[in-house]
């Protein structure tokens, strides 16, 4: 699913979201999606219907295109194999937004772009052949020209809505991209004004003056007055008296 703005990869949104029914109808992708099946089966149920009428002169059924019945069946495997696509396709576009892997939706929108450029091209060479066995068919009695013409000109209008699922796809792959490569985070730019990285902004410092403490010299004309030795005052001898017991 298409998104404009938020988180998206590969053009939506990224996984965990609801499923809107009613925005994924009006996507202009699945729009040109469902006309591409439509056309498809158009273009192989007209053929199979009324794409082979017998000839005046032979019981066989031929192809109404100049009678080259490998024209009808290139067209007829063409239209199937689209049918079928679209189908797969549809599938695919409504289980992709719930996708969280970055490469899984990478590899969907690669099919999805593969595909649709292929089945562009082969819907030229459908119409190109079909275009040209009609133009090349002079007996048109008893063949159901309506038939004829809605097939090519269904063809013709298959070109124009696979070349633009191809557009749609290409675009989705090329945002897909640029959203990978783009950075998630951006080291800002390195500021030369200032000693400090970009990253750290300190906080102001206002340092504190400091003041030395004074002190008072001591006076050089005091005496030096020395204390004499300790000299202990012993006890005066006398005569020695015995304890009494």
């Amino acid at each position: 699913m298409e998104e404009t703005g938020g988180a998206s990869a590969y053009g939506a949104s990224l996984a965990g979201g609801g499923f809107d029914f009613f925005k994924f109808i009006r996507q202009p992708q699945t729009i040109v999606r469902l006309l591409s099946w439509i056309f498809a089966m158009v273009v192989f149920a007209c053929i199979t219907t009324e794409g082979y009428v017998n000839t005046p002169h032979s019981a066989e059924a031929k192809c109404i295109f100049n009678q080259n019945d490998s024209a009808c069946q290139y067209a007829v495997g063409i239209g199937v194999i689209a049918f079928l696509a679209c189908v797969a396709f549809l599938v695919l576009d409504v289980y992709f937004p719930f996708m969280s892997n970055a490469q899984e939706r990478k590899y969907a929108v690669m099919a999805d772009l593969g595909f649709s450029g292929a089945w562009t091209f082969l819907w030229f060479v459908c119409f190109c052949l079909l275009a040209s066995q009609w133009g090349r068919t002079h007996d048109v009695r008893g063949i159901p020209q309506d038939a004829a013409r809605a097939t090519v000109a269904f063809s013709f209008f298959s070109i124009a809505t696979w070349g633009i699922l191809a557009y749609y796809a290409l675009g989705r792959f090329r945002r897909g991209v640029n959203e990978v490569t783009i950075p998630t985070y951006t080291e800002p730019p390195p500021d030369h004004h200032t000693a400090y990285p970009p990253t750290y902004a300190p906080t102001s410092y206002n340092p504190t003056t400091y003041t030395p403490t004074t002190y008072t010299a001591y006076p050089s004309n005091v005496p030096d007055v020395q204390q004499p030795p300790f000299i202990s005052n012993p006890k005066p001898q006398g005569d020695y008296q015995p304890p009494n017991y």
